[in-house]
């Protein structure tokens, strides 16, 4: 009777031992899956984060031909307009000479600046004082 007394502990203290041993398993897998999940929902915002950065890519592939469009549209119209310019010039003297006339003193200095590096160059040259002329004397022409 002892040895089944015995026996019997034994496979009780097998089975307490294996309950608990599955309980470890249990967490172990709970932890496993935590991580999983983590890596999951990692994996998702980096699919979504490349799909977002494709369609900005896409975008902006279509803005920059729009924008190279609009800039050979404009440089056609520059080319038309420096064409028509030419024709008037070689048809009518008198527009030849307003346009060979020199501009005023104050408006040629208005024209004409330094070179900026920045914009803080450019406000000291504003607030420098170079004043054009009073509008209400009379220049040159």
């Amino acid at each position: 009777m002892r040895i089944v007394i015995v026996l019997l502990l034994a496979a009780c203290a097998l089975a307490g031992l294996q309950t608990w041993r599955i309980g470890g398993l249990h967490d172990e897998a709970d932890q496993a899956q935590r991580i999983i999940g983590t890596l999951s929902a990692g994996i998702e915002s980096r699919d979504n984060a490349i799909h977002r950065l494709n369609d900005d890519a896409v975008t902006r592939e279509r803005q920059e031909q729009t924008l190279r469009a609009q800039l050979s549209q404009a440089g056609q119209r520059a080319r038309d307009r420096e064409v028509h310019l030419q024709r008037l010039l070689n048809e009518n003297q008198e527009i030849r000479d307003w346009y060979a006339t020199p501009l005023p003193d104050g408006i040629g200095r208005m024209h004409a600046r330094s070179a900026f590096a920045s914009a803080a160059d450019y406000l000291r040259w504003l607030s420098g004082g170079n004043q054009l002329p009073d509008t209400g004397k009379r220049t040159g022409h």
